[in-house]
């Protein structure tokens, strides 16, 4: 009786590791599929819906704004480093 308790947890345990059977989601968005950084299994990631009724110009304007902050991050990183090492 505890040896089929003991091997019941143990298959209990190995089936919540066992991979999920899941369709593929599809998106409604498919106008920025070929842009560059779309890349498989999510393809164009716009999880808060803010290109959602855009066009390009609105897409252009948040990639151009997200690289400018990501680069001030960069430059805000360094100048800590700099700053607690007395360079």
């Amino acid at each position: 009786m505890m040896k089929l308790a003991a091997f019941a947890a143990l298959m209990g345990s190995a089936a919540a590791f066992a991979p999920a059977q899941t369709g593929k989601a599809t998106t409604a968005l498919n106008a920025f599929e070929s842009e560059l950084g779309a890349q498989p299994p999510l393809g164009f990631f716009d999880p808060l819906g803010l290109l959602d009724d855009a066009d390009q110009d609105r897409f252009d304007r948040l990639r151009y704004v997200e690289i400018k902050h990501g680069r001030i991050c960069q430059l805000a990183f360094l100048g800590q480093i700099v700053t607690r090492n007395g360079i």
